[in-house]
């Protein structure tokens, strides 16, 4: 028994050490960059292109330039013209107009249309929900969407969830705003008046509850 006392004394300072030496050499990263939304109206809400969309770029009397496109994880798209066209955080039509300027060098008075597939969006532009929630995910945006309209989509509260600890944090002109929620009122006991609008980028913590 004195033995194995020993050699678990041993081990624990051994551990203990390697502890010591591992937090004394850990490098920290730096935290990550806040990419905000450009959407900060409800009422002003545009839909931006994200890697992941399918991109159909059509031009007029030139079938032979235009196609369908799968924007690459770096935001960017090449065409039988053209490569590496910045395309990520654009509107269809922003884009449309950035094609037009890019074609005029090949063909005369380009006329371009683009339509999107897909619906990935950059990360910025998607709304995640982490926590008690039954499906916890990042979940594109779409106009007037709501917190009701989220937690639809999640499947609601877990039987775990405080829901009305819930934070909705926002990125206001650079800066983390965190707003409180009362999730669980406005589901369980149907308080409508705390249903509240989302923006494109918002994040809803929902914690434990302490039993």
């Amino acid at each position: 028994m004195l033995l194995s006392y020993k050699r678990f004394v041993r081990r624990v300072l051994g551990c203990a050490v390697m502890c010591g030496i591992t937090a004394c050499s850990t490098n920290y990263l730096p935290p990550a960059t806040l990419h905000p939304s450009k959407t900060t109206d409800i009422n002003d809400y545009n839909y931006l292109i994200g890697p992941g969309d399918s991109l159909n770029i059509f031009v007029w009397r030139n079938p032979e330039i235009s196609g369908t496109f799968t924007v690459r994880p770096d935001g960017k798209i090449t065409t039988s013209l053209v490569e590496d066209i910045e395309v990520s955080g654009k509107t269809p039509t922003e884009l449309a107009r950035n094609v037009e300027q890019i074609l005029a060098t090949y063909i005369k008075d380009p006329i371009v249309t683009v339509s999107v597939g897909g619906f990935v969006g950059p990360y910025s532009e998607q709304v995640r929900v982490i926590g008690q929630a039954s499906d916890p995910r990042a979940i594109n945006y779409r106009e007037n969407m709501t917190l009701l309209d989220l937690m639809v989509e999640v499947g609601g509260l877990t039987q775990f969830a405080d829901g009305n600890a819930a934070k909705l944090i926002r990125i206001v002109d650079g800066q983390q705003i965190s707003y409180d929620l009362n999730i669980e009122s406005l589901i369980n006991s149907g308080q409508i008046n705390q249903n509240v609008d989302l923006l494109p980028g918002d994040i809803i913590i929902i914690p434990e509850a302490w039993f």
